[in-house]
């Protein structure tokens, strides 16, 4: 259960870390930035919940999220010059440190449950 709420910890950093980022982004795609943050933080009360199956989204969409930034020029200019800076900064640490880090953690979290559910 305690590596439940690291994970929780770290899906409610990338929503703040994504919510700092909104008003930086394209007006166009704000209703699209506020839904993928609604899906973090849904997937941080499923997971302190210990809701049986929240692994796998979580796995999903840090791969989506991590792919999507990589797939955009925009944002790659972004992140490799570093103008604005404030951005790249978002995009970096959202984009790649924490979700990389709920990649680790949710591993971790996942690895505990199967091992407690084999041992039951």
């Amino acid at each position: 259960m305690e590596k439940n709420i690291r994970v929780a910890i770290v899906l409610s950093a990338v929503s703040v870390v994504g919510a700092l980022g909104i008003p930086l982004g394209d007006p166009r795609f704000v209703v699209q930035a506020l839904l993928l943050e609604g899906c973090f933080i849904t997937l941080a009360v499923l997971t302190v919940k210990n809701f049986k199956h929240v692994y796998i989204p979580n796995f999903a969409i840090a791969g989506i999220v991590m792919a999507g930034n990589s797939a955009f020029y925009k944002h790659i200019e972004i992140m490799t010059t570093f103008h604005p800076l404030y951005n790249a900064l978002v995009l970096i640490t959202g984009g790649y440190v924490l979700q990389v880090l709920l990649i680790l953690t949710n591993y971790a979290a996942y690895k505990q449950y199967k091992q407690l559910r084999l041992t039951t």
